[in-house]
């Protein structure tokens, strides 16, 4: 789509060069844009008629409806991203950082088409497009670290001792275990090359797979990806290096090792704990032990559902085509900004273990 509304742009450019430099009339341009916006009918879409965005005139509701934050947290969200005051696209053309991050934002949230947003903000589809990409790559370029590593302030020992602490209340037999890992399955369209590499058979879909880490606290404390759909959760572990991380960053104050929880398709470390392996008898010791982490363990699955369903773009399969956008991307700047809801309105995760999220800008601001 960019690639498209790139040449668009160009060959519009080029006649108007030519125009300029004689070698077009006045009629033979106009039969030129004519053919144009033939081929390229959301080019003729009446987008001057509709006033440009201003976040002031929209109310409370509608703010919370069209981009899933409060109007004042908008303001705060672009302040704690350290947007900068202005997006100045490759061609020209320029946002503001509010507008910006409620082009993206209002984008993300539901499959819609870039016309559809053309009556909200009053810009034509290639502005739309352009200043959407550059604020996703911004914000994954900026803050992407976040995702990357786990020396991280929330990460602490004595935070760590304390999602361990709240793990075991709610009856996990594991009193060292601060997290959750898992890896999920983010189908795309069918690409037409490296078909196989795409390929998850399992699910039987094409995709892409992110290995996370989740925190009862309700927030994505690691998240590797993309990888081939086709790749198993322990390759991708093995890709990750988060082994070496865990050895050297997950301890309580006192020097114990600590230790997240994932699926039997992980490898049993001394910080990576996982069920029983299924055999014909199991001990009733151990199967109490794999229920009660069990029960607890599904709180990863609620974060993964709390990316699609408040971003609902990324689970639309039919407009996610590698090779034509960044789907990688787009989905890493949906965890975050996932993060950053969770920072302010807290999640089904952390209610359940009764833990605060850290604060908004601490958490981007690595305070």
């Amino acid at each position: 789509m960019a690639l498209k509304i790139k040449f668009v742009c160009k060959m519009a450019e080029e006649l108007v060069l030519m125009h300029d430099a004689g070698l077009l009339n006045d009629e033979e341009l106009l039969l030129f844009d004519y053919a144009n916006r033939k081929r390229n009918p959301h080019g003729m879409l009446p987008y001057r008629t509709y006033d440009r965005f201003v976040l002031e005139d929209m109310n409370e509701s509608q703010c919370l409806v069209e981009f899933r934050f409060k109007k004042e947290d908008i303001y705060n969200l672009a302040v704690a991203l350290r947007l900068p005051e202005v997006f100045r696209c490759t061609n020209g053309v320029v946002a503001d950082s509010v507008e910006a991050l409620c082009i993206c934002l209002k984008r993300l949230l539901y499959p819609c088409r870039y016309a559809d947003l053309i009556p909200r903000f009053g810009r034509p589809i290639p502005q739309l497009c352009m200043i959407s990409n550059r604020v996703i790559d911004y914000v994954v370029d900026t803050h992407g670290q976040l995702l990357g590593s786990l020396d991280q302030p929330f990460l602490s020992r004595d935070n760590l001792q304390t999602f361990a602490d709240a793990i075991h209340q709610k009856g996990a037999a594991l009193d060292v275990c601060w997290g959750f890992i898992d890896g999920t399955v983010r189908p795309i369209s069918r690409p037409k090359e490296n078909q196989r590499a795409v390929y998850n058979g399992h699910k039987r879909v094409h995709a892409i797979k992110f290995q996370s880490i989740v925190t009862p606290s309700g927030m994505i404390a690691n998240l590797y990806g993309p990888v081939e759909g086709r790749r198993h959760d322990s390759g991708m572990l093995a890709m990750s290096g988060l082994l070496d991380e865990l050895e050297t960053y997950s301890f309580s104050p006192t020097g114990q090792p600590l230790c997240i929880y994932g699926d039997p398709a992980y490898p049993h470390r001394v910080h990576l704990q996982c069920p029983f392996a299924r055999r014909a008898v199991l001990l009733p010791e151990e199967q109490a032990f794999n229920q009660s982490m069990s029960q607890v363990r599904a709180s990863v699955e609620w974060v993964f559902g709390d990316i699609v369903n408040y971003f609902k773009f990324t689970d639309f399969k039919k407009n996610l085509k590698i090779g034509l956008s960044a789907v990688g991307k787009l989905y890493i700047a949906c965890a975050l900004l996932r993060n950053a809801m969770t920072c302010l309105y807290g999640n089904s995760t952390s209610t359940y273990f009764g833990l605060q999220p850290p604060n908004l800008y601490q958490y981007f601001n690595r305070q």
